[in-house]
C-alpha cells in the first residue's frame, strides 16, 4: 500500500489553504463585531528559565476558586460543552442539549484520547451519547489542556490529540476553611443550576468537596420553535483530598459520582433514562528521588452505566432497551529529571477495559418472543504503553523529541457475542494482539518578537470497540446500520503542523496549521449484500480501512490590548477534508470566525462577542450531510463583585444569541437548530 506523500500531493495540499488567505484576512480585519475565544497559550509543563518554551498546548480555564478567574469567564456555571467550544481547536457535535461529543481538529472520539486529571474513561454508549465529558463538571474542574495530533500522545495513543480535564484541588494553600454556594438561571430552557463547595486546606492536608445539581426543560429555537426531548437533568459530586506524608511525600485521592436520568436526544430515536458514572483514585507523589524529581503515580477505576430506551417517545415501531456498561481499571507511573539544558519525562501507564452493550426489541404484538442480541459482545481491553519525552535548549531555540510505544490486546469473553460477528468473520480468533507506535519532533525558534514552531510527528491507533467489534449498531445520521470489523489496521498518521507569532506587550498575532495524512483511515462504506437489522435504515455499512485520508487546518488569530482595561480579540480558521477518492470526509468545519471585546476593571467586567460560520459547501451525502447556511450570532455579558464583610458575592448576567437567529451548524446531527435568544444570571458566594 502506497503511504508517502509526493512532492506535487504535498505542494497541492498546502497549497490550497494559502490561496484563502487574503480572505481570512479579510475576515479577521473588517469583522464589525468580534468572538473572543477565552483560552491561553502554555507548555505542558513549566520549565526552567534556561528551556525555550514551545506552545503546543492550549489551556482552557475553567475554575472559579479564584475570584479573578470568575470575572474572565462568560458564563461562570455554563456547562462545560460550553467552555470546550471556546477552544480555537475545539469543535462540539450535539445531538441534544447535553452531553455534546468533542472533536479536535475535526476528528472525533475514536481519534482522540479524552482522559480526566490523566485518567483514562471510556463511553457506555454505542451511539456516543455519553462522551468523557459529560461525566464532569465545571465545578470540579480547573482547566482543561487541549494538546493537538502527536502532542496529547502523553495522555494515550491518538490520532487528532488529547483533552485532559484536571481537577481543581487546593494543593495545601494556606487557606482554612472556605465554602460557597452557587445559583444560576437561564430562561430558555428554564434551566436551574444549584451548587455549594466547601473546602479547607494547610500545608500538612486538604479537602476539597463539591455538589453541584443541573435541571433543564425543553428548548426553543431562533424562530420559537419548541424543541422536543431536549430536557435532561444531572447531579455531580465530587471530593478531593491530599495528605503529607513528610515534607517530600504526599497521598492523594478521588471520588467522583456523576448521574443524569432523563436526558432527551431530538436528533436521535433514543432517549436516556440513566446515565452514571462512578471514578475514583489514589495517588503517590513524591518531590524528589534521586536525580529525579516530580514522581507521580495513581491508580483509579471507573465504573460508566448508560440506559438508552425509546418508552416516552410516541408512535415508535418496535420499543427497544439499549443498556451498555464500560468498567476501566488503570494506572500511570511518570517521572522528571531536569539538567540546566534538558528536561526528561518518562511515563509508564496502563488500563483494562471491559465494554458490553447489549439490545432487546419488543414487539408490538404480545404474543411475540422479544429480539436480544449483544451490540458489544463483552470486549475485554488491555493497553500497556511507555511514553517519554526531552526537551532540549539551545540559544534562543528549543527542541522536543516524544515517543510512545504501546502494546493493546482485545479479547470477546462472550461465546454468544463471538458467534455473533463469527457470522461474518468466520475465521477470527476472539483475541487479537496489536502494536502501536509514536513518535514526534517539535522546534520552537524565538527571534524577538517573532515566535516560529513547526514539527512533524507519526502515530498509530488502534480501532474503537464500535469499529471492530460493533454488531449492527444503526446510525441515524445516514441512516445505517454499521458492523464491525476485527481484522481492520491500525490507522496512521503523518502529521506536519508549523506556527509563528508576533508577540508584543499590546498586540499579539499568530498563524498555525496542520497537515493530516492518515492511511488506513477507518470509516464505513456499504455493502449491498447485507440486510438491514433496523427498521427503515437505508442500508448496511462495514467499518473498512481505506487508502488513506488527508485533512487541513488552518487558523488566524490576534489579540490587542486598545488600554489597559480594554481588550480586542478576533480568530478564523478553514478546514479541509478528503479521503483518497477526494470524496469529503464527514464534520469538516466550513471556514468559520469569532472575535469580541473584553472590558475589566476592578470589580467590573464586560464583553461583547460574535461568532459565526460561512456556508458548508464541502459536505458528503454519503454520510448523512447537507448544506447548513451561514450564521452570525451575537452575545453580551455583564459582571460585578460585591464585598460583604470578609465574604465575596459574584455576579453575572447576559444574552446568547441576542438577535434570536434560527440556525444550525456542521456538527448539529441532522441539522437540529441550536438555541434561540438566551438571557442568563448567575450567583457566587463566597465565604472567607
Amino acid at each position: 500500500m502506497k503511504t508517502n506523500i509526493g512532492v506535487t500531493s504535498l505542494y497541492r495540499i498546502l497549497r490550497a489553504p494559502f490561496k484563502r488567505v487574503n480572505m481570512l484576512w479579510y475576515i479577521l480585519l473588517f469583522q464589525i463585531t468580534p468572538g473572543w475565544v477565552n483560552a491561553q497559550e502554555e507548555i505542558l509543563n513549566k520549565e526552567p528559565d534556561t528551556i525555550m518554551p514551545i506552545n503546543l498546548e492550549e489551556v482552557i480555564l475553567i475554575s472559579a476558586r479564584k475570584e479573578l478567574d470568575y470575572q474572565k469567564q462568560p458564563k461562570p456555571l455554563s456547562s462545560l460543552d460550553e467552555y470546550l467550544e471556546l477552544s480555537q481547536k475545539v469543535s462540539m457535535i450535539k445531538r441534544g442539549a447535553y452531553a455534546w461529543e468533542p472533536a479536535l481538529n475535526n476528528m472525533t472520539s475514536e481519534r482522540l484520547s479524552v482522559t480526566i486529571d490523566g485518567m483514562r474513561i471510556f463511553g457506555a454508549c454505542t451511539d456516543k451519547m455519553d462522551p468523557i465529558t459529560s461525566y464532569v463538571d465545571v465545578s470540579n474542574l480547573a482547566k482543561a489542556h487541549v494538546a493537538s495530533g502527536q502532542q496529547g500522545s502523553e495522555y494515550g495513543n491518538c490520532i487528532g490529540g488529547a483533552i485532559d480535564l484536571e481537577l481543581d484541588k487546593s494543593n495545601f494553600r494556606e487557606t482554612g476553611f472556605k465554602a460557597s454556594l452557587e445559583d444560576g438561571f437561564e430562561t430558555n430552557n428554564q434551566l436551574v443550576v444549584l451548587g455549594a463547595e466547601a473546602n479547607y486546606s494547610n500545608s500538612d492536608f486538604y479537602v476539597d468537596g463539591d455538589i453541584i445539581y443541573r435541571k433543564a426543560e425543553n428548548y426553543t429555537a431562533g424562530n420559537g420553535e419548541e424543541i422536543n426531548f431536549s430536557q435532561y437533568t444531572k447531579y455531580n459530586v465530587s471530593v478531593n483530598a491530599g495528605y503529607k506524608i513528610d515534607k517530600n511525600k504526599v497521598l492523594t485521592a478521588t471520588a467522583i459520582y456523576d448521574e443524569a436520568r432523563d436526558v432527551g436526544y431530538p436528533a436521535l430515536p433514543m432517549d436516556v433514562s440513566l446515565a452514571r458514572a462512578i471514578i475514583a483514585s489514589i495517588g503517590f507523589e513524591q518531590n524528589t528521588i534521586g536525580v529525579f524529581s516530580d514522581w507521580k503515580s495513581k491508580v483509579y477505576f471507573n465504573k460508566v452505566t448508560h440506559v438508552m430506551d425509546d418508552s416516552q417517545r410516541p408512535d415508535v415501531p418496535i420499543r427497544m432497551d439499549m443498556p451498555g456498561w464500560s468498567d476501566t481499571y488503570g494506572f500511570f507511573s511518570e517521572v522528571n529529571l531536569k539538567t540546566k539544558k534538558q528536561h526528561f519525562l518518562m511515563k509508564w501507564d496502563g488500563f483494562y477495559n471491559k465494554s458490553l452493550a447489549e439490545m432487546t426489541m419488543y414487539p408490538n404484538n404480545p404474543n411475540e418472543n422479544p429480539m436480544f442480541m449483544l451490540t458489544w459482545p463483552d470486549v475485554r481491553t488491555w493497553n500497556t504503553g511507555l511514553y517519554a519525552e526531552d526537551k532540549i535548549s539551545f540559544k534562543k531555540s528549543s527542541l522536543k523529541l516524544s515517543a510512545r510505544l504501546a502494546v493493546q490486546n482485545n479479547t470477546i469473553a462472550d461465546d454468544f457475542g463471538l458467534n455473533s460477528l463469527r457470522i461474518f468473520y468466520p475465521e477470527m480468533e476472539e483475541s487479537k494482539t496489536r502494536f502501536l507506535k509514536s513518535a514526534s519532533l517539535q522546534y520552537h525558534k524565538h527571534l524577538e518578537p517573532i515566535h516560529i514552531n513547526a514539527g512533524l510527528s507519526y502515530g498509530e491507533r488502534a480501532p474503537s470497540v464500535s469499529e471492530g467489534y460493533g454488531f449492527y449498531l444503526f446510525n441515524s445520521f445516514d441512516n445505517h446500520d454499521y458492523i464491525g470489523d476485527p481484522n481492520l489496521k491500525n490507522e496512521q498518521s503523518i502529521e506536519t503542523n508549523a506556527k509563528i507569532s508576533l508577540e508584543k506587550s499590546k498586540l499579539k498575532i499568530a498563524l498555525e496549521g496542520n497537515i493530516f495524512r492518515m492511511p488506513n483511515y477507518i470509516i464505513g462504506e456499504v455493502n449491498e449484500s447485507l440486510s438491514t437489522m433496523t427498521i427503515g435504515a437505508d442500508g448496511v455499512k462495514i467499518y473498512e480501512n481505506l487508502e488513506y485520508a488527508d485533512l487541513i487546518n488552518v487558523s488566524l488569530s490576534t489579540e490587542y490590548k486598545i488600554i489597559p482595561e480594554l481588550g480586542w480579540s478576533a480568530s478564523v480558521s478553514y478546514h479541509q477534508g478528503k479521503d483518497d477518492t477526494n470524496r469529503n470526509l464527514p464534520f469538516i468545519s466550513p471556514i468559520s470566525y469569532r472575535s469580541g471585546i473584553q472590558y475589566n476593571k476592578r470589580s467590573f467586567s464586560g464583553e461583547v462577542t460574535m461568532k459565526g460560520a460561512g456556508d458548508q459547501i464541502n459536505f458528503n451525502p454519503e454520510f448523512g450531510e447537507d448544506k447548513t447556511s451561514a450564521y452570525i450570532i451575537f452575545s453580551l455579558t455583564l459582571g460585578k463583585t460585591f464585598y460583604l464583610n470578609n465574604d465575596v458575592v459574584y455576579a453575572k448576567a447576559g444574552v446568547e444569541n441576542i438577535f434570536d437567529e434560527y440556525y444550525s451548524t456542521y456538527t448539529d446531527w441532522k441539522n437540529v437548530p441550536r438555541m434561540g435568544r438566551n438571557f442568563f444570571i448567575t450567583f457566587s458566594y463566597k465565604v472567607n
